[in-house]
Parts: C-alpha cells; sequence; structure tokens
C-alpha cells in the first residue's frame, strides 16, 4: 500500500474509532525538499504516525505541531527553511517547505452505562444524533448487537471497571443509568479519575444524596470532586416514559457540549418588539 492510501486508511480508522488526530499536507515547496506538495501525514495523540512529509528533525517539528494542533483544535501552517542546521533549520537539503496541520474532526462519544429501558432508548437516540455510542453493562444478554443493533461498541463489565475497557477522554459524555445505589458507589470514583466531559447519573436527589454520603465515607471524595455529577441527570421535562427520559438526557448533553443555556428560543417580549429594526451601534 503507498503513503497516501495508508494516510487515507489511517484516517477513516481514527475516524471509527473516535480517535483524536491531526492530517497533515506538505502544501508548498521551493528548491530542494524531501516531498513534493500533496504528501500526507496522519499524526495520532499519542504521536505515533503514518506517511511521511519529508522525515529527519523537519518531520519531528511537524509532529510536534501536528499534537498542539490536536490539543488546541486550531488548523496551523509550518514553515521550515532546510538549509544551514547552525543557523537552527532542521535540514540542509537547500529548500524551503511549508505544511498545513488540520485538526479531524472526531464525533463526539457517549458511553451508557446500564442498558435498561432508559440506556437502551438513549443510545439509540444519541446514534440517530450522530454520537459515537458506546454501550456497557455487566448483563452480558443485554449488551449485545442484538438486544441494541447498531452501536460502536459493547462492553461488557462491571460498571465500576468501564474506564478499564475503553478510551474515556475529552471528547466523551457518559451517561450512567444505572439501577441503584450500590453500583453508583464503586463506579463514580472511577469515572471522577477520567477527562470525560459530563458525567450524568440518573436517579432521584434522594438518591444522589444518599450516594454522596457513602462516596464522602468510603472514598474520602470532597465535594468539590463530586460537583463534576450531573445528579440527577436531564432536563426537567416533566418526562416519564423511557423515550421521553433519553430525550431530556441527551439534550442536555447537546446543551453541555454546545454550550447552550437551555432557556426557551420562544421571544419573550411583545409581538411587536420581535418586528421592530435593530438599533444601530
Amino acid at each position: 500500500m503507498d503513503d497516501t492510501r495508508a494516510v487515507f486508511q489511517a484516517v477513516l480508522e481514527a475516524q471509527q474509532r473516535g480517535e483524536a488526530a491531526a492530517l497533515a499536507t506538505v502544501i508548498r515547496t521551493q528548491g530542494s525538499v524531501p516531498r513534493h506538495p500533496g504528501s500526507k501525514m496522519l499524526v495520532r495523540a499519542d504521536g505515533s504516525f503514518v506517511g511521511t512529509v519529508g522525515g529527519g528533525a523537519m518531520e519531528g517539528r511537524v509532529i510536534a505541531l501536528a499534537l498542539r494542533v490536536i490539543r488546541s483544535g486550531t488548523a496551523e501552517t509550518g514553515s521550515y527553511a532546510l538549509n544551514d542546521i547552525g543557523a537552527g533549520d532542521p535540514g540542509v537539503c537547500g529548500g524551503s517547505i511549508e505544511v498545513f496541520v488540520e485538526p479531524l474532526t472526531v464525533a463526539p462519544q457517549l458511553v451508557v452505562i446500564g442498558m435498561g429501558h432508559v440506556g437502551k432508548a438513549l443510545a439509540e437516540l444519541a446514534k440517530w444524533a450522530d454520537f459515537r455510542v458506546v454501550v456497557c453493562d455487566d448483563r452480558a444478554e443485554m449488551c449485545t448487537p442484538e438486544a441494541v443493533p447498531g452501536m460502536d461498541q459493547y462492553v461488557v463489565c462491571k460498571p465500576s471497571d468501564v474506564a478499564a475497557h475503553m478510551r474515556i477522554d475529552a471528547h466523551t459524555y457518559v451517561a450512567a443509568v444505572t439501577r441503584g445505589l450500590p453500583v453508583d458507589i464503586g463506579l463514580i470514583p472511577a469515572l471522577l479519575q477520567t477527562d470525560a466531559a459530563y458525567i450524568g447519573l440518573i436517579g432521584s436527589r434522594r438518591r444522589w444524596a444518599l450516594t454522596v454520603k457513602a462516596l464522602e465515607a468510603e472514598y474520602g471524595l470532597r465535594p468539590s470532586q463530586l460537583s463534576r455529577v450531573i445528579a440527577p441527570i436531564g432536563l426537567e421535562l416533566q418526562a416519564e416514559t423511557p423515550k421521553e427520559i433519553a430525550v431530556s438526557i441527551l439534550a442536555q448533553i447537546i446543551m453541555h457540549r454546545r454550550g447552550g443555556s437551555g432557556q426557551p428560543m420562544q421571544w419573550m417580549g411583545a409581538p411587536e418588539e420581535a418586528d421592530a429594526p435593530e438599533t444601530p451601534r
């Protein structure tokens, strides 16, 4: 497989796994350089890469730039002169090269822990909303493609072990729709050790209050740590059915992801105010 095909294959695999990565492309060259415009290299968040934009010290600088791009989510262009090592150039080929490095869009990942009625409804709704969905349960028969078709990953394990079986990073949202306080006490400390963007727990306010007391007593967790947990999970819609509850949960997750307020979009002023021209500034 040639370099270009290998890079595109790696891009596809990264997208399917929801892995953060950056794509580096040579966009301009002058003089003698090791690679021509269009040459590509995929760089993963762990520093591993597929393809090449020239090798040597120059490529090392491109990899460092790609890692910065992955962290920031903002594309950058690197310019490199290859003339004089003594002057700090990363080579002596005699030319110059520009490399455009762009972050690959990572689909948000939703981890649904607990495949009861609400968990299944939430997983199906999130998949429809283009999340990468991972489902987890310690009951193997409830966490299969037959039980919940079309998910991206199925993890059968104790809920408290989920972080050891999969990647939970800053692009990951966790919805713990578990079946009781004993499960939550082991699960919450494990989730708090991850970089999850959102940790939500289903249940009543009383259930969460009891969970907090147990976590403080057994694990020494502080209120500042437990404040990361959204409990009870979801927006207040007076939802009753599993599908309605799933809507309230996913709406809250989208709100957190997009920075929304959760306020109604209805115009709250008088109708004639909505049609009034804006005052020039």
